[in-house]
């Protein structure tokens, strides 16, 4: 009895002592990784939305233009930097963060299509104020599409640049992934599993592999900025990365497409794995759609071939 109590207690002291090593560590990757201060901001560009202050830039004249970055852990505005300041030379461009990640607020809650549904149309009746195109880059197109279908007097023009396929977007929360998303929100364990899945070298792996084509624009400045986006909040990203295996930010949008009345273009690096899977999607239902590819390039053309895009923007917007 004595020797299982003693077992137990030593056992324990074990437990608590590695709790708090890797606690240790977590902060001192965290810490390190927003060390360059990549991702700088002012206070004064901050949305003060209901679940958590929103960062955004504001640039140039004329009509409104809102860019919506990615949605991943890593993303943010910055991927708009190639392109913002021609953008900002015939409009007034918003580009904003969004709720969990870069700059903004990582409030520790289940994000959803519908939270950035929302988002943007608040974005757009509460800061720019008036009708609004908008330019949005993968995942994110979903939540322009629903938020245009909801309220399409607060939009204009819709250019997509490689949006996920409908059968992505019809994936929803099963017993697996809302396992995975348990584990990845327990607190120390969850997070440290976190900084392993977004160390610099899987960053790297990512865009590489999956994000440029050619994988020699993957800069040390892109991979550093992508890793610091990925852990500020000092691991509350880790609930936006749990939302997303979970399948929360899912949504079908079929009925949208198909009712949507809006000039809308779909651009697709051609490079991109399911590009011509996602252009029969989108047309089976709104066979208005326009589309274009950009030669040279995967799923961030707005970085690779900045110059490509700008010219089909000029076009369409």
């Amino acid at each position: 009895m004595k020797k299982n109590k003693h077992k137990l207690l030593t056992a324990g002291i074990l437990f608590t002592a590695a709790t708090g090593v890797i606690h240790i560590v977590n902060h001192a990757i965290f810490a390190t990784a927003t060390l360059k201060d990549l991702l700088k901001s002012s206070a004064s560009n901050y949305y003060d939305w209901r679940f958590g202050k929103v960062y955004y830039k504001k640039k140039g004249h004329g009509t409104p233009l809102l860019l919506i970055h990615d949605l991943t852990v890593y993303s943010s505005a910055y991927e708009w930097n190639k392109v913002i300041d021609k953008l900002a030379e015939n409009h007034t461009v918003y580009a904003l963060d969004l709720l969990g990640c870069g700059r903004s607020e990582k409030p520790k809650i289940t994000y959803t299509n519908y939270l950035y549904v929302q988002l943007i149309s608040d974005f757009i009746k509460n800061v720019i104020h008036e009708k609004t195109d908008i330019i949005a880059s993968g995942f994110s197109s979903s939540f322009a599409l629903l938020a245009c279908h909801n309220e399409s007097e607060l939009f204009g023009k819709l250019a997509l640049i490689n949006p996920p396929t409908l059968s992505i977007l019809s994936k929803i929360p099963s017993k697996r992934s809302k396992f995975y998303k348990f584990v990845l929100e327990i607190p120390v364990f969850g997070t440290l599993i976190y900084n392993m899945r977004t160390c610099q070298s899987n960053i790297q792996l990512l865009l590489t592999e999956q994000y440029l084509f050619n994988p020699f624009l993957a800069s040390a400045e892109l991979i550093d900025t992508y890793y610091e986006s990925s852990h500020k909040g000092y691991g509350n990203s880790r609930f936006l990365l749990s939302s997303i295996v979970g399948n929360y930010t899912n949504n079908n949008i079929s009925h949208a497409l198909k009712e949507i009345n809006n000039s809308i273009v779909i651009i697709n690096g051609e490079a991109e794995p399911l590009k011509e899977e996602t252009k029969e999607n989108y047309l089976k239902y709104n066979p208005a759609i326009e589309h274009f590819n950009i030669s040279k390039t995967k799923h961030l053309p707005q970085l690779e071939n900045p110059n490509s895009l700008l010219e089909i923007l000029n076009i369409c917007i």
